[in-house]
């Protein structure tokens, strides 16, 4: 059964730092590309950093290229989310997942974590 539990979120000031974590079970982790999604109040949810299985290839979405930086520790089954310079707009409740394919984008698995809660505002 996959499991996949995101933690460190938190409500911080514009401009400060957060660093989400999320620790998988359920599957052969260093399989799969790993990835974090977030999703704001009404609006759909959205890919915004990717990782390949040897980590040596990242992608970001435009928004959060330069602020934040995706890592994998493949002993510990987890990847990580570093958040700097945090805007209003990245507050979200934030969620990881595997990915079918790098290139491809799409969520490997159907279910998700509880996802953590990111709060940006003074």
């Amino acid at each position: 059964q996959v499991q996949l539990v995101e933690s460190g979120g938190g409500l911080v000031q514009p401009g400060k730092s957060l660093r989400l974590s999320c620790t998988a079970s359920g599957f052969i982790f260093s399989d799969y590309p790993m990835s974090w999604y977030r999703q704001a109040p009404g609006k759909e949810r959205e890919l915004v950093a990717r990782i390949t299985t040897s980590g040596n290839i990242k992608r970001y979405t435009d928004s959060v290229k330069g602020r934040f930086i995706i890592s994998s520790d493949k002993a510990k089954n987890t990847v990580y989310l570093q958040m700097d310079s945090l805007k209003p707009e990245d507050t979200a409740v934030y969620y990881c997942n595997a990915l079918h394919s790098f290139g491809g984008g799409v969520p490997a698995f159907s279910s998700w974590g509880q996802g953590t809660q990111v709060t940006v505002s003074s």
